[in-house]
């Protein structure tokens, strides 16, 4: 476990009122959260938390060294503060009962859904509203390589190959012939 001063990103997470309700730790492309703010984002205790976290590490479905950091700000405390990374965030979300957590694993399940189906999912507000930050171009790259991948293009012709079934090469010879007059009138 590294001792590190928190120097990170913060998102802060609003509620139907508009009224701050979270701030989000970023770093190293993760979310970190203390048991305090988990217990608030989950509308539990303390205590409940710290148990569902304990149960996480004694079933071995993470690895505490990989999903928990102590990070102290010398400003507040010389007592360093746990903070657990997105992986134990989402593993206490599908464990903890309360009306957030529920919410919580709806939304989750939502965007697994999405994924499972779509093969994606996107958070439109956010690439709207910042752009996705550095994650806009690597988007851009990704959606540029599937466009030119073979197998679309394949797939593609054969979806113009089946709406074309009826196609009369005579009509469209017509059509053509047309147009080319009607360019050498103009």
């Amino acid at each position: 476990m590294e001792n590190k001063k928190l120097n990170s990103e913060i998102i802060i997470y609003q509620g139907d009122g508009g009224q701050p309700v979270l701030e989000v730790h970023i770093e190293n492309e993760t979310a970190w959260l203390s048991i305090e703010q988990m217990a608030k984002l989950f509308d539990k205790g303390r205590s409940t938390i710290n148990e569902h976290i304990l149960n996480i590490y004694k079933e071995k479905e993470l690895i505490e060294d990989d999903s928990m950091r102590k990070i102290g700000n010398p400003d507040f405390s010389t007592k360093p503060t746990n903070y657990y990374n997105l992986d134990v965030i989402i593993s206490v979300g599908y464990r903890v009962k309360s009306i957030c957590g529920t919410q919580f694993r709806q939304w989750a399940t939502a965007r697994l859904r999405e994924y499972i189906v779509k093969g994606f999912t996107m958070d439109d507000e956010r690439l709207k509203n910042v752009g996705g930050g550095k994650y806009w171009y690597e988007l851009l790259n990704r959606i540029r390589d599937i466009r030119s991948s073979e197998k679309v293009l394949y797939r593609q012709i054969l979806d113009l190959y089946a709406t074309s079934l009826d196609y009369n090469p005579k009509v469209l010879e017509q059509k053509l012939s047309n147009k080319k007059l009607k360019c050498k009138t103009t």
